[in-house]
C-alpha cells in the first residue's frame, strides 16, 4: 500500500533517522532499536507533514535536501514541498542509483545466496515435474523450494510451457505439460529487499532438433557475453558483440541482453545499444540471452546472475547446468 510511506534521512555527517507508519513501528524498532524514529498515524495523520517535521527537527528544513523523486507520487511531493517552503528539494535519483550499482561485500554474498536459491528452486521443480502435471503444480514446487532454501519472499514467477513459452512475463495456468513441450521457468528470490532472478529452459522428454539447435545457439551466445564482460568495457560493446552473433544465427533479439540487479529487479547498467556506461568491479548483473519467437512454436531463455570482478564475470547462479536443456520426465 503505497500510502504507508517510509523514509530514511541521512545527513551530511552520516547521521540517520527514519519515518514509518504506526502499523510498522514495532517491526522497525525490533530491527533497529538504535534508530531515531518518527512515527506517523495512518488514520488521522499525514506522512508528508510528519516527514517535514522530522527534517525540521534535524535542522534541514531550510537546507538543500536530495530526495528520491521516483518514489513519491506527485501529490505527496507537492504536499512535502508546501510543508517545507524554505527547503530546496533536489532530485537525487541518479546519485542513489549510482551508489546502488556497486555492491558491498555483504551485498555480494547475499545476492550470491539468492542466486543459488532461485537456481535450486527451478532445478527442484523440474526434477519433481512430469508430463501430465500442470503449470500450477510447477509453481507450487517453485514456491516450496524458494522458501525451503531460505528466501523471505519471491517476485515475478514465470511458468510458461508449450506455446505459452513464447510469452515474455506470464505466470502459471492450469495447462498440462505434454511430451515435447519446451518450458521456461524464472523466479526472483528475495531477502531483505534484495532480488536475484534466474531463468532456465527445460523440455518434457526428448527435445526435437529445432529445440536443440535454438538452445545451443543461446548457450553459445551466453558464453560469448560472459567472456565479453570485464572491467573497462562499455556495456554497449558487450551488447554489440552479442548482437552480431545473434543476428548471424538468425535469432530475433530484444533490445538488451543483461541488466543490473539488486534492490530492484532491473537496475542500471543495461547491456544494450543505448547504454554507453563502463563496466566496473562490484556490479551484479542478470545476463539473459533469450528468444521468445523462435519460429518453431516455442521460446527459450537462459538467465544467470553474475558479479563483475577485477578479471571478468563470476557466475553466481551455479547450481544447475546450462550447457543443455533441463529434463522433465515424459
Amino acid at each position: 500500500m503505497r500510502w504507508r510511506h517510509a523514509a530514511t534521512v541521512i545527513d551530511v555527517n552520516g547521521g540517520e533517522a527514519m519515518l514509518c507508519v504506526d502499523m510498522e513501528e514495532s517491526t522497525v524498532r525490533e530491527a533497529r532499536p538504535d534508530l531515531e524514529l518518527r512515527v506517523w498515524r495512518e488514520f488521522g495523520g499525514n506522512a508528508m507533514h510528519s516527514l517535514a517535521g522530522l527534517l525540521d527537527e534535524l535542522g534541514l528544513a531550510g537546507k538543500r535536501v536530495g530526495i528520491e523523486t521516483s518514489y513519491l507520487p506527485a501529490h505527496d511531493f507537492a504536499e512535502l514541498c508546501a510543508a517545507l517552503p524554505k527547503a530546496e528539494l533536489a532530485a537525487a535519483d541518479a546519485v542513489l542509483a549510482q551508489c546502488r550499482r556497486i555492491k558491498t561485500a555483504d551485498e555480494l554474498a547475499l545476492l550470491g545466496r539468492l542466486s543459488r536459491i532461485a537456481d535450486t528452486a527451478i532445478a527442484d521443480a523440474c526434477a519433481r515435474a512430469s508430463a501430465g502435471c500442470s503449470e500450477m503444480d510447477i509453481a507450487a514446487e517453485l514456491t516450496r523450494s524458494v522458501y525451503e532454501n531460505g528466501a523471505q519472499q519471491f517476485k515475478l514467477m514465470i511458468v510458461a510451457t508449450g506455446e505459452r513459452s513464447q510469452l515474455p512475463n506470464v505466470g502459471p495456468t492450469r495447462r498440462l505439460l505434454e511430451p515435447g513441450d519446451v518450458c521456461r521457468f524464472e523466479i526472483f528470490a528475495v531477502i531483505d529487499g534484495y532480488h536475484a532472478g534466474v531463468c532456465r529452459t527445460a523440455v518434457v522428454g526428448e527435445p526435437g532438433p529445432d529445440a536443440l539447435r535454438v538452445y545451443s545457439s543461446l548457450v553459445e551466445c551466453r558464453q560469448l557475453v560472459l567472456g565479453a564482460i570485464r572491467p573497462g568495457v562499455a556495456a554497449r560493446d558487450v551488447y554489440r558483440s552479442f548482437r552480431r552473433r545473434f543476428d548471424e544465427l538468425a535469432m530475433p533479439a530484444i533490445s538488451f541482453v543483461g541488466h543490473g540487479i539488486g534492490l530492484d529487479l532491473h537496475e542500471a547498467p543495461y547491456l544494450a545499444e543505448f547504454d554507453d556506461s563502463v563496466l566496473v568491479p562490484g556490479l551484479v548483473m542478470g545476463v539473459e540471452p533469450l528468444v521468445y519467437r523462435s519460429g518453431h512454436g516455442f521460446g527459450m531463455q537462459v538467465k544467470d546472475m553474475v558479479a563483475i570482478t577485477g578479471s571478468g564475470a563470476t557466475l553466481l547462479s551455479d547450481v544447475s547446468p546450462t550447457d543443455h536443456l533441463l529434463a522433465i520426465e515424459a
